[in-house]
């Protein structure tokens, strides 16, 4: 178990998962240092480039690193998009890596982000951890972001590559932009409706991080997924019905991909079925497995 004296490394804690992430670690006593892209400002803070080495030095003596920098995959994959998305996630992993396992004083884990874009898109196919990666951009970028890390699992650091799903958040990410057009009452299904989401609470999220933290038999890749994912049909009308709204404005996959290209394709018009199956055998009590109680607690506010 951690000691409150606790010292931990974060990379890329500015989006909404960072927001929920931070104050859930200091309230449990951790003292956080951040790595920076730029001028490290405070002593909370060490400087990095993600696209050089790292001097094992600047990383020494820290209980845990929790590793979750990368180019946003939101937006045109225009090629500069695509290659900022696969070098700033697997160099920037393997630069840390290498640091790492080069340390006087290494940390007991590295946790590194991953997603269950590794899959790619696999119809109505239950994926566990062990199951084979996909085909595409995000399967090979997830591969070799998974690889990065490998420096440090070969220095007997014990290393978990995160497999994230679709996170839910009140701060943003998918979800903020999903509203807009159901709150308007011209949300609908993505396509078919039938493919598979797989997606987790940001309390969950928060929560598993917390579960790995402390669970030494944990390692290797970890799906990051509530226990029941749904169609996006089913989504689509969860949303809806949390909301009050109707929706029956499905937006056909060719508007989708005239929208946003490729990614429409790998990630919203994929199908991921994805099992937690490594969380739930080692005991993660999920608060959220079910997405009604997930949205409704997140949407919260807008209830009037």
């Amino acid at each position: 178990m951690a000691l409150n004296s606790s010292r931990i490394l974060v990379s890329g804690v500015s989006g909404p998962i960072g927001a929920a992430l931070l104050p859930s670690l200091k309230a449990r006593g951790y003292h956080i240092s951040r790595l920076v892209r730029g001028p490290a400002s405070g002593e909370a803070q060490i400087s990095w480039n993600p696209e050089g080495p790292l001097s094992p030095e600047s990383v020494s003596g820290f209980e845990a690193v929790i590793h979750l920098a990368g180019e946003s995959i939101v937006g045109r994959w225009t090629d500069s998009k695509k290659k900022r998305i696969r070098e700033s996630r697997v160099q920037g992993t393997r630069h840390l890596a290498e640091a790492l396992a080069k340390t006087k004083e290494r940390p007991r884990v590295l946790i590194a982000a991953s997603a269950i874009g590794y899959y790619g898109d696999r119809g109505d196919e239950v994926l566990r951890e062990e199951s084979p990666s996909g085909q595409g951009f995000l399967p090979e970028v997830c591969r070799e972001w998974e690889a990065g890390s490998q420096p440090a699992a070969q220095a007997w650091i014990r290393t978990v590559q995160m497999r994230t799903g679709l996170v839910l958040s009140p701060q943003g990410g998918a979800l903020q932009k999903m509203l807009l057009p159901f709150r308007l009452g011209v949300g609908g299904n993505m396509g078919s409706g039938r493919q598979w989401w797989s997606w987790i609470d940001v309390q969950d999220w928060v929560g598993a991080v917390h579960h790995i933290l402390k669970t030494d038999l944990l390692q290797g890749p970890v799906n990051v997924v509530s226990p029941q994912p749904v169609t996006n049909a089913e989504f689509t009308k969860t949303l809806a019905a949390v909301l009050s709204r109707p929706a029956f404005f499905p937006m056909p996959a060719f508007a989708a991909r005239l929208a946003l290209g490729q990614m429409a394709d790998e990630l919203l018009l994929a199908s991921q079925r994805v099992e937690p199956t490594k969380l739930v055998a080692s005991g993660y009590p999920f608060q959220y497995s079910d997405l009604r109680s997930s949205l409704a607690a997140i949407l919260k506010p807008w209830h009037h």
